[in-house]
């Protein structure tokens, strides 16, 4: 969550009636170190704007703004996620992503693809279908003929790659993205399947948003040259 207000510039009427306010953005858990770097951007250039995420699996956020939620913005790692969510304004496609196969740093299993997630002594983790990364898990999963059958299913990606840093199974399908931004930790395999399951990233402002100036503002900015450069950078492909 950030609450940081830095010095920016002028602008609009419109820009200056978004300052000095908070922007509330719901994101998937992919999401989250590119966000939060894509956040402190955009308040640095909006004079007494905060930013403030809540980040978790797509599917749980859309049922939260159904629910009432307050929020500005929604950004799925899914299509279907977002079609959920009936105050969604004219969604915006700004970011694909594919699956890897965490693994322990070192790879100790010699996992070279899907099919050696089936041996008998591995644990492996995988996201819930009705989250994005499960529902694309299974896709690759039927695209290989693998059938696999998971010790856990996660609520989010974020806890599928937790399960592999703390020692609790061998292997989880995760983002490319977030195994990118947990190298240090885990090492990651690609696998040819991943390409027939890969994952659109649509945004939105909210029409019950209780900030719509600055929520256009940041959506704005997730889709400018300088926000698909933190993207990129943070291992998305382009929309």
């Amino acid at each position: 969550m950030l609450a940081l207000g830095l010095a920016g510039c002028s602008g609009t009427s419109d820009d200056k009636a978004a300052e000095n306010s908070t922007v509330t953005v719901f994101a998937a858990a992919s999401l989250t170190e590119s966000f939060t770097a894509l956040g402190k951007q955009f308040e640095a250039a909006h004079d007494g704007t905060t930013v403030k995420f809540n980040f978790a699996g797509s599917s749980a956020l859309a049922t939260q703004i159904n629910q009432g939620a307050p929020a500005d913005v929604f950004a799925s790692a899914a299509s279907k996620n977002m079609a959920d969510v009936a105050d969604a304004v004219s969604p915006t496609m700004f970011a694909k992503n594919q699956l890897v196969i965490a693994t322990a740093k070192g790879n100790p299993k010699k996992i070279a693809g899907l099919a050696d997630l089936t041996k008998a002594d591995l644990k492996v983790a995988l996201c819930a279908e009705a989250v994005p990364c499960g529902a694309a898990a299974k896709t690759a999963l039927e695209a290989s003929g693998v059938k696999l059958t998971p010790v856990t299913l996660e609520q989010d990606v974020k806890a599928a790659l937790t399960k592999v840093k703390l020692g609790e199974v061998d292997a989880a399908l995760v983002y490319r993205t977030d195994a990118k931004a947990s190298a240090a930790d885990i090492d990651a395999v690609e696998f040819p399947e991943s390409a027939k399951a890969i994952n659109e990233y649509p945004i939105a402002v909210l029409k019950n948003a209780t900030n719509a100036t600055g929520a256009q503002q940041f959506v704005d900015y997730v889709l400018s040259a300088d926000g698909l450069k933190v993207l990129s950078e943070a291992g998305f492909q382009a929309p």
